[in-house]
């Protein structure tokens, strides 16, 4: 940990839900932490706690000057700034691609100029997967390996997948491919996951009803966001650049997950399934083996833990 001591830090999208977590993490182990975010999705409130511990910086990273400016002089580079969401949102191909490959090509242009860089870390994603690895729901879980060949299902992943290569060719850089992480401060609307869409429809239960979209079966496995940023420090410190999985290696149905929080919420709920709704693909799952390896690093915080923190965390929203 001594690593971030003192050492110049950027964070960037650092104010959207993994980001602030992460920017939160690095001042408590020391780091001078800087934050870009152009507060698309991104929310001040999200780091109020440590506005006065960092410098926030308010530029869109679609910008050539601006992500020159943001790297300047940083020692480690955080890139988690993307255009992204759940189901309801992924759709938006060409909006998707066009935002994401700029805001990367940018960055990389920007993190070759800055003499003081030393690591790099580009957030990736479980979308880069081949959707024909997917097609079932109780799935084998996805080893790093299984990107190639390629096809994944979505724009998004496509752009993720181009991104570890112009990356990789050209810095000394961490990929770590994110699986489906949740927890405070995630999204409640179009661009929030599963876990988050579910919490909300139980704390508000029975307005709106209790909807899953699809048949309920399609699988996925979840990571609380304390192991997230735990994941993505161990990675940093490190000295591994190959792509490696940051996830949970529990699978588990979209039914069994409404079910938790239902038990979570306490509360009499039957659910509807909105068949006309998407739902991606038919089953994911991380094989983690690479990381408890090379990283010594796995999950701590259980689904049911992880989501009753989060459900409590919406409640207190709610009542405020």
């Amino acid at each position: 940990m001594k690593v971030f001591k003192n050492a110049k830090v950027l964070v960037t999208g650092g104010a959207g839900f993994i980001g602030s977590h992460l920017a939160r993490r690095l001042v408590s182990l020391g780091a001078t932490v800087t934050i870009i975010d152009n507060l698309t999705t991104g929310k001040l409130r999200n780091i109020e706690d440590i506005r006065r511990n960092i410098l926030f910086l308010r530029g869109d990273l679609r910008d050539a000057r601006t992500a020159l400016k943001a790297c300047s002089g940083r020692r480690y580079i955080f890139h988690l700034a993307a255009d992204m969401g759940g189901m309801g949102y992924i759709a938006n191909n060409w909006q998707i691609l066009n935002n994401n490959l700029r805001i990367d090509l940018n960055m990389l242009s920007a993190a070759r100029a800055d003499v003081d860089l030393e690591t790099f870390l580009y957030v990736s994603s479980a979308c880069v997967y081949p959707e024909y690895k997917q097609n079932v729901a109780w799935v084998r879980a996805l080893r790093e390996s299984d990107a190639y060949p390629a096809w994944p299902d979505t724009y998004y992943g496509w752009e993720k997948l181009t991104a570890e290569l112009l990356f990789k060719s050209e810095l000394d850089v961490r990929l770590p491919r994110l699986h489906n992480v949740f927890g405070p401060y995630s999204s409640f609307d179009e661009r929030g996951k599963a876990p988050m869409h579910l919490i909300v429809k139980a704390i508000k239960h029975p307005k709106p009803f209790f909807e899953i979209w699809g048949d309920g079966k399609q699988t996925r496995s979840f990571l609380y966001i304390d192991d997230c940023i735990d994941g993505l420090i161990k990675l940093m410190e490190s000295g591994y650049v190959g792509p490696i999985n940051i996830g949970s290696d529990r699978l588990v149905s979209i039914n069994e997950l409404a079910s938790i929080i239902i038990r979570i919420s306490g509360k009499q709920i039957v659910a509807n399934h909105n068949y006309s709704k998407p739902q991606g693909v038919r089953g994911r799952n991380a094989d983690i083996t690479l990381a408890k390896k090379v990283l010594r690093w796995q999950p701590k915080v259980s689904l049911e833990e992880g989501l009753l923190r989060t459900y409590n965390w919406a409640m207190s929203l709610e009542t405020s």
